[in-house]
């Protein structure tokens, strides 16, 4: 394509040489690592497993672009941070794109536009919502190889400011905004994710989280009768309904539990005990103590454990509730404060793949979204989790990931028989990109 201006005018001559820029390259894309991402969307089947319930009442003599085709589109431009559906009118005929959505870069028709992508966001009811939530659990299910013996499900809820006059949208006095305060549960193990419910900005009742925490082990248990399944959560999932209904199902749970008057007042002797020991060769003395406790509402008696610290800072003394066995230093510092990297996750979802984005008036649009950014989680946690266990990218945020191994430029050329991809010679991670495509693409379609 040429042109009378040329593109980047007034460049500065480089070696005496004038320098001059066109667009004339041909199907290049900025985004080469699309490719690699539509192996993990198709193995892990997630556009069936999010477009699958969507009932689809269309004229199938006129229609161009499945719900599938619009669901992995969409996926695949947030993973590669274009979370704004908008992005979709200049990206339909980027040649990564659509060979990440199964059509052919140059014979094969452009993508679908921005308000068909928005019909669609909008068509799902609560039943259709219901089901791709049940879905996404089944996914998590069949990521596994073999049923695991144990799993840790980190249960945690985040901010997420809102754009306008939506539906479930309220003001809340903790963050200082009007939110909704969506509720997310990952595997304490692996980070991969398990559900996403979007829902009013308000802490949730001690009900809601046993309505939530009963349909996820009763989904679970579908696939895994025998697993033995950890709940950890922050004080303010610590109810008597969410605890009954976790020792009804024989679950372990080890939650937060919010300091009480009462409980100030046990701990005082611990806490002056603390600060008497603590001296210049010891600047802070940490004591852990066991007690049975039946808080008001509760049904029964149950396992506490203090942390009583002192420092320079002074004393303090938190407090969790559990039906773990063992020493209470071990259950505190091993097993409950790993539920921290909960809130890494949390950052993963929301600030990687701007989970956030929820701006449709209707709840209903915003939870089909949040599902989409969902997906887009799991195409970039796999790809992180196909370097090799020792290297420095297991441990890279997503931003990181995308930037080396989404955001490579390539070019692509359409032939008879064949479709050709030609990267950088000059690709920085090239030699590791290949290992990892090779992880994910090594047990077979």
């Amino acid at each position: 394509m040429k042109h009378a201006t040329p593109f980047l005018p007034g460049l500065s001559p480089v070696a005496g040489k004038s320098l001059t820029a066109t667009l004339e390259a041909g199907r290049l894309s900025s985004d080469g690592g699309l490719v690699v991402l539509r192996e993990i969307a198709t193995r892990l089947g997630l556009a069936r497993a999010i477009a699958g319930p969507i009932p689809d009442d269309r004229d199938p003599a006129r229609v161009a672009h499945s719900y599938a085709d619009m669901v992995t589109a969409r996926m695949a431009m947030i993973a590669a941070g274009y979370e704004d559906c908008d992005d979709i009118d200049t990206l339909k005929t980027d040649p990564a794109l659509k060979i990440a959505c199964g059509r052919a870069p140059e014979s094969g028709a452009d993508l679908m536009s921005q308000p068909t992508r928005s019909r669609l966001e909008n068509t799902p009811d609560w039943r259709t919502l219901v089901r791709i939530g049940l879905n996404l659990i089944d996914l998590y299910c069949r990521s596994f190889a073999r049923p695991p013996a144990a799993i840790v499900l980190d249960i945690d809820d985040t901010d997420d400011p809102v754009h306008g006059q939506q539906q479930l949208a309220l003001f809340n006095a903790h963050y200082d905004c009007t939110c909704f305060q969506p509720i997310h549960v990952f595997d304490g193990f692996s980070g991969k994710p398990i559900l996403s419910l979007l829902r009013p900005g308000k802490r949730p009742s001690g009900e809601e989280v046993a309505k939530v925490l009963r349909h996820l082990i009763r989904r679970l248990r579908r696939h895994w009768p025998q697993v033995a399944i950890t709940v950890r959560a922050d004080s303010h999932y610590c109810s008597e309904p969410a605890l009954a209904l976790l020792e009804a199902q024989d679950c372990a749970y080890i939650i937060g539990f919010a300091v009480n008057a009462k409980l100030s007042e046990t701990a005082a002797p611990w806490r002056e005990q603390c600060a008497m020991r603590r001296s210049r060769t010891r600047p802070a003395v940490r004591r852990f103590h066991q007690m049975a406790y039946r808080a008001r509402g509760w049904s029964r008696s149950r396992k506490v454990i203090a942390r009583v610290e002192a420092t320079s800072m002074g004393t303090d003394a938190r407090f969790i509730v559990t039906n773990l066995d063992g020493r209470g230093k071990t259950l505190y510092e091993k097993v409950f404060c790993a539920r921290g990297n909960a809130e890494n996750l949390i950052k993963d979802m929301k600030r990687f793949t701007r989970s956030d984005k929820t701006a449709c008036s209707r709840w209903q649009a915003n939870q089909f979204r949040l599902f989409l950014h969902q997906g887009a989680y799991w195409l970039l946690h796999r790809l992180r989790g196909a370097a090799p266990k020792r290297s420095r990218w297991r441990g890279a945020t997503f931003d990181t990931i995308r930037r080396t191994f989404v955001k490579i430029a390539v070019r692509v050329e359409e032939l008879r028989g064949r479709i050709k991809l030609a990267f950088p010679a000059s690709c920085p991670q090239a030699a590791m990109l290949a290992v990892m495509t090779g992880a994910i693409t090594k047990g077979g379609p």
